[in-house]
Order: C-alpha cells, then sequence, then structure tokens
C-alpha cells in the first residue's frame, strides 16, 4: 500500500482582518410605504428597522464584494498575492455559473486561489468561515478571504407587506489566517429541512424556461417569502439553544463573552436572543439591523465591521457569532474580533 503524506497546515486560524460595504442609497421606512399598507412605527416595533441600503446598477455583487475585500485585506496586513482561497457566500448572484468568486478573485489580484461560491442563506459567513479555517489548518491555503454578499433588493416583493421592509443590501469580508492559538473556535452547525418551506423563493427560475412571450412570464419576478412566526419561534428557541452549544463548544460561558454578533435578521429576535442566554450587560451586542436591514450572508461581517469601526468592540474581543436562515441552516461558533 502507497503511503499519502499527510497535510501539513498551521496549528490553528484566526480572523485577521475584516472589511465592509454599503451601497451609497440610504432607504427609509417612508419609501417602502409607498407600496404596502403599514407604518413607521409597525416596522420598527415588528423588526427594528429604520433604514437599508439598497444598490444601484453599478453596484452589482462583485463591485460591492471587492470593496470589501479590499478593506479586509488592508485591515490584515497582508497582499492580494497572498491570498490562497476566496470563498464567497451569496443567494444574489443571478449566474448560476461561474462562480462570482473567480470574478472577485480576478479583480483584487488574488492570482490563482481556489473560488467558490456556497449557498447558505444567512448562515453563509458561519459555513464560509468554517470552510476557510478547514483549509488553513489542512494547508491548502494560508490565507483565505470569505466574503457574505447580497443583493436582496433584486430579490423582494415591494407589494409583500410581511417582508418587503426587512431586506437590505451589502457586502462584508474578512480574511482568515494561520495562528499560533485557537482564535476560531469549534462550529456547531446543521440544517432542518422538514423546515425549508418557511424561507423561500417564490419562483423557481426554471418557470421562465421556454417562455418567448412577454404575456407568459409569470406574474412577479422571484422574491423572498417567509412564514415570519414560524421563523421568529424557530430562531428565537432553537437558535438560542445553538448559541449555547457553541459557547460549550468552545470552552466558555456567556460571563467571558465581550461581544455577540448575530445575524441581523430582526432586533426582537436579537433582543430575545439575549433574553433567553442572559448575557451580562457587559457583552456589546450587534444592532446593525436598525440602520442596515436583513442582508443574509452579509449581516454578520457587516456589523463585526461597523462595531469595531465604532469603537463598540476592539480587537482581541471574544465574540459570538451566529448565522440562521433559509433551509433551515444555522451555524454557530466563537471568534476573537480582528
Amino acid at each position: 500500500m502507497v503511503k499519502i503524506k499527510p497535510s501539513q497546515g498551521a496549528p490553528y486560524a484566526r480572523i485577521m482582518g475584516v472589511g465592509g460595504y454599503r451601497p451609497t442609497r440610504v432607504v427609509p421606512n417612508e419609501v417602502i410605504l409607498e407600496t404596502i399598507d403599514s407604518s413607521d412605527e409597525w416596522i420598527r416595533s415588528r423588526s427594528g428597522i429604520a433604514t437599508r441600503h439598497w444598490a444601484s446598477d453599478e453596484e452589482t455583487v462583485a463591485m460591492m464584494s471587492v470593496e470589501a475585500s479590499g478593506k479586509a485585506i488592508a485591515d490584515a496586513g497582508i497582499t492580494p498575492e497572498q491570498i490562497g482561497g476566496v470563498i464567497v457566500s451569496t443567494v444574489s448572484h443571478f449566474k448560476q455559473t461561474p462562480a462570482v468568486a473567480t470574478e472577485i478573485a480576478d479583480k483584487i489580484g488574488a492570482g490563482r486561489p481556489a473560488a467558490f461560491d456556497i449557498s447558505a442563506g444567512c448562515a453563509g459567513f458561519g459555513y464560509g468561515l468554517t470552510l476557510a479555517k478547514g483549509m488553513i489548518v489542512e494547508g491548502s491555503a494560508e490565507y483565505v478571504l470569505v466574503i457574505g454578499v447580497e443583493r436582496l433588493s433584486d430579490l423582494t416583493d415591494l407589494e409583500d407587506r410581511a417582508t418587503a421592509f426587512l431586506f437590505g443590501d451589502g457586502a462584508g469580508a474578512v480574511v482568515v489566517g494561520p495562528s499560533q492559538e485557537p482564535r476560531i473556535g469549534p462550529t456547531v452547525w446543521g440544517s432542518e429541512g422538514d423546515k425549508s418551506e418557511t424561507i423561500k423563493q417564490t419562483v423557481p427560475w426554471s418557470d421562465y424556461r421556454g417562455i418567448t412571450a412577454v404575456e407568459d412570464l409569470p406574474a412577479k419576478f422571484p422574491a423572498i417569502t417567509q412564514e415570519g412566526q414560524a421563523v421568529f419561534r424557530w430562531a428565537v428557541f432553537e437558535m438560542a439553544k445553538v448559541a449555547q452549544q457553541a459557547l460549550d463548544a468552545a470552552g466558555i460561558t456567556a460571563d467571558d463573552l465581550d461581544v455577540f454578533i448575530p445575524h441581523q435578521a430582526n432586533m426582537r429576535i436579537i433582543d430575545s436572543m439575549v433574553k433567553t442566554l442572559k448575557l451580562p450587560e457587559h457583552v456589546t451586542v450587534a444592532r446593525d439591523v436598525e440602520t442596515t436591514g436583513n442582508t443574509s450572508a452579509a449581516s454578520i461581517p457587516l456589523a463585526m465591521e461597523r462595531l469595531l469601526a465604532t469603537g463598540q468592540a476592539k480587537s482581541g474581543d471574544t465574540a459570538l457569532v451566529i448565522g440562521f436562515g433559509a433551509g433551515l441552516v444555522y451555524a454557530a461558533t466563537v471568534v476573537t474580533l480582528p
């Protein structure tokens, strides 16, 4: 039997730098109210959202990712040529192939890294972070760029009272690199496919196959819809358990935390998780959803970037991050902030 040489990578991995990009257009609730029967007070009370960012035609998934990536690479103190892997989590890049990660890798000057997209909805950043950690410890890359990016305004039904106010656009990126000490904890992740219908795309792309006349097109462009109450209950009760499992897996308690960065889905969900986890008052909680909306895969790195930029969190802080969404999928881990 031939003996295969084992993989040799870094002992551990860490987040080295973070960057974000928010589209220039800020959309207040008043704009949303032009197409739904609601009120600013109702939207704020249900979601905590006051504004969100919507991308222009020029602010593509690739463009926003390149901007966020450049900031993350600079923050990490490395050069683009050192990037050995590019992982992009998105559900709003409409080209099935090639992966937008390859375009981004080329535009940032990364050379010839491994580059691929993943589709894990709002848990996508956690999935990408876990894959990057594995690549570094396994030795297939020294530095990996993980990007969460969405243009959810393209998938928003502005006449759907339940979701029209929720979604925003943006990109967040981190550079993951080698570490001599554990700086990214074990990931607690999984899926509950029996609940996959609670968050879904309204019309599959296959419905457009063979259509040659405008009158034969589906009544509305595909959009994201959800069963709000079911998702809320699942997120509050089940994801608090997953968050606690991540703390346990990392060998720490809530008292050891400095920062909590949950997926920015809804302020009520965030506040309920804080209460259920019994987080101490000293823990800084990301509430970026108020001005950014729900940006799915981009929400955690965008929130992380803002906390660090504003001084609400600092380098070396211990943070619990958890993403959850369509699938239903989830991923939680404890990290040291860059």
